[in-house]
């Protein structure tokens, strides 16, 4: 019998499996378990938005939409870009609606970078973003730049550093705000002056901006204000409208740019089906403050959160946007978080994320997630300080 598996793309099968959906399967095995672990909200869909989604099938909505997605979505998303941040693309030609963020990402990089180029990361930083360069681009080299001695955010000093030590082949900066796994939001000067170390540099700014409506201490701020011809940004549907399941994300880009992004689209997906769309397209249309609601909840288990953290002995800055923690694991426990994690699911029926699964600047962290209801909260923390008490050496 021929082993085929020695003949996959090279780097993948030596690719490991996302850690974080690993233990969250071995955590969900353990009864009556607190699970701070989700990373989607725990809110349903606004039933407007369901409705549109019921309209779409009823009203025969089940053939092939354009593959850049429909014009009446593309509009209403570049509307809602424009009225809610100042942000301008033209819908017919640099706007894109993809399977999610996701998507979004895996089409620009693909479309962008080539092998031998470099593309900056922040870490700690979701893993999806440092997938291998095998994986995602054979040849591209992914820079991972350690922002936690500097408040997990990106400063211009380390990014001209790194620009620097690789001269021209930095091709990509990837930033994503408010950030997963910290919580931490850049203000706009902060982004300004990240976008003046690369201005009118042959360099791309990937911006994920997916939890813009969830920022709860400033107003958004945006890269693409200060560098919109070099930014592709993605947003979408899934945070904001608790619609993570509708798989819809939209990805705007200068027009000779989409188009390149566009032809990886069609190439792997096609296009997205034509009922999610209908339903994005009422999010953006009629759903200009659905957020707020849900923001107003996130914010309160936000306090209660980080209040109970603080006081059990657990070091965190207090997150501006997303529905995120990122705990230092406290003195007294071995600092490998990955061992602690499973001892605290054990031991206390406790899950949280380890904060070396979000790469450099993650070890000895953990990440909390939110999206859980004040009672599970209040349940976990409970858990979490008799844990403390009873096994801090």
């Amino acid at each position: 019998m021929v082993d085929l598996i020695k003949y996959v793309r090279k780097g993948l099968a030596e690719a490991p499996s996302n850690p974080i959906l690993k233990f969250s399967d071995y955590a969900s095995k353990i009864p009556d378990v607190v699970k701070f672990t989700l990373g989607e909200p725990d809110f349903n869909t606004p039933d407007h938005i369901k409705e549109a989604a019921k309209r779409g099938v009823d009203e025969n909505h089940s053939h092939y939409a354009p593959s850049n997605g429909t014009i009446g979505l593309r509009k209403a998303a570049s509307e809602f870009l424009s009225k809610k941040y100042g942000q301008n693309y033209d819908p017919e030609t640099e706007v894109l609606v993809t399977n999610g963020v996701t998507e979004s990402i895996f089409d620009s990089v693909l479309a962008t970078l080539n092998p031998g180029d470099v593309m900056v990361v922040p870490t700690p930083l979701f893993p999806l973003y440092m997938t291998d360069e095998g994986v995602i681009n054979e040849g591209v080299e992914i820079v991972k730049v350690n922002t936690a001695d500097d408040g997990f955010k990106l400063t211009p000093e380390k990014l001209q550093k790194v620009i620097d030590k690789y001269g021209d082949r930095v091709r990509m900066l990837v930033m994503n705000y408010p950030t997963n796994p910290t919580g931490v939001m850049y203000s706009q000067d902060e982004l300004d002056a990240l976008a003046d170390v690369i201005r009118d540099k042959p360099i791309f700014a990937l911006c994920d901006e997916i939890y813009s409506e969830l920022n709860y201490d400033q107003p958004h701020a945006s890269m693409e204000k200060s560098l919109h011809d070099q930014v592709i940004l993605m947003n979408g549907v899934s945070k904001s409208w608790a619609m993570t399941g509708y798989r819809i994300g939209i990805v705007c880009a200068p027009k000779n740019i989409l188009q390149q992004i566009a032809k990886v689209h069609q190439a792997i997906v096609t296009t997205e089906p034509t009922p999610m769309q209908d339903a994005a397209e009422e999010a953006f249309k009629n759903g200009m403050d659905d957020a707020l609601p849900m923001k107003k909840e996130f914010q309160k288990r936000r306090d209660a959160l980080y209040s109970g953290l603080t006081k059990i002995g657990f070091e965190c800055a207090k997150p501006q946007g997303a529905f995120y923690i990122f705990a230092k694991i406290p003195d007294g426990f071995e600092q490998d978080d990955n061992k602690f994690i499973y001892e605290l699911v054990d031991k206390a029926r406790v899950a949280v994320t380890a904060g070396s699964s979000f790469s450099e600047g993650g070890e000895g962290y953990i990440r909390f997630s939110y999206a859980v209801s004040m009672d599970q909260i209040e349940e976990g923390l409970k858990r979490l300080e008799k844990f403390v008490k009873e096994n801090k050496k």
